[in-house]
Order: C-alpha cells, then sequence, then structure tokens
C-alpha cells in the first residue's frame, strides 16, 4: 500500500488569485471559513444521524425535515468551500478534519425519541447560529462583505430551521 505524506502547512497554502483582498485579510477570512467549514460539514452528520435514527409517533414527519435540512446544510458547505477556494485557500473537509475543527459538541448516540433528537438539534443548531452571527461581524470588520453577506445567507436560513425545530417543543401551559 502506498503512503500520501500531506505537505507541510497545507492549510496555510495559499494560491494565486486577482481577487483585489489584501492576501492577509483573505488569511484570516479563510482561517474562519475553514471553522465554518468544518462545523457545517459536523451539523450536516449529525442531522442525518438524526434522520436515520428518529423514531416514535412523529417520525415520518421529523425523518423528512431533518432530511431536508441536511440536504440544505449540503448547498452550505458547497458555498463555505467554495468561498475558500475563491479567496485562494484550500477547503480541507474531510470528515476527521471536520471533527477536529467543530465548534459542536458529539451528537448523542443513544437517543431515539422524536422530541430528544429535536432538542439535540436545536441546541446545535442555536451554536452553530451564533457562530455564523459571529463569523458575519467579523469579514464585515475584514471589510469582506461578499463573504459577510454569504454568511447572511446562511444565517437567515439557520434561524428558520431553527424556528421550525423549536416549534416542535411549544407546550402550552
Amino acid at each position: 500500500m502506498t503512503s500520501v505524506t500531506p505537505k507541510p502547512n497545507a492549510s496555510l497554502d495559499f494560491y494565486p488569485t486577482r481577487i483585489d483582498i489584501a492576501a492577509d485579510i483573505r488569511t484570516a477570512v479563510v482561517k474562519i471559513l475553514s471553522q465554518t467549514l468544518a462545523s457545517t460539514l459536523d451539523l450536516k452528520t449529525q442531522t442525518k444521524q438524526a434522520h436515520w435514527n428518529v423514531k416514535g409517533m412523529s417520525f415520518y414527519s421529523l425523518h423528512e425535515l431533518f432530511d431536508e435540512m441536511a440536504g440544505e446544510l449540503e448547498e452550505f458547505v458547497d458555498m463555505v468551500a467554495e468561498r475558500i477556494t475563491a479567496l485562494g485557500g484550500t477547503a480541507l473537509g474531510t470528515a476527521r478534519i471536520a471533527a477536529k475543527n467543530s465548534i459542536l459538541p458529539e451528537y448523542p448516540s443513544d437517543i431515539v425519541e422524536g422530541e430528544e433528537h429535536v432538542t439535540a438539534l436545536s441546541d446545535r443548531f442555536a451554536a452553530y447560529g451564533a457562530h455564523v452571527r459571529s463569523a458575519i461581524e467579523q469579514t464585515n470588520e475584514l471589510t469582506d462583505a461578499d463573504t459577510a453577506d454569504l454568511y447572511t445567507e446562511i444565517s437567515r436560513a439557520i434561524d428558520k430551521r431553527l424556528w421550525f425545530l423549536e416549534a416542535h417543543l411549544v407546550k402550552k401551559s
């Protein structure tokens, strides 16, 4: 079996681009985007975990909702990875890298009922949404309006999905 030795500092390599954003700003933005890429991949797989394993009276509707949400997250993965590469960076999106660099806690493997999955996903969508809002602020401060706009698009969708999840948890007093 052949072994491939990764290039040293592969995550720090940048490729030439004619984008008129200074290299130091692109480097800082790519660092933010890279954490988002890892966290988005992680959130997508956690959402699929819920999709595959949900049980109970709301099985079908939650199974479908979780699958739809995972599909939307896949689109965000692609958007973030492509922005990294457009800025001259390298999109690092393997499962191992995502697990290592995600801001999210591990998804519980012992939950079954729909409400448990909705609660676990709500917690993770809320944390991810906070990360994305912070990234909007950071990329605005770095004067990268395009990346901030990308984050704004993601933020709106994540807030809507969190609302969908939390609507399942509301109980009358």
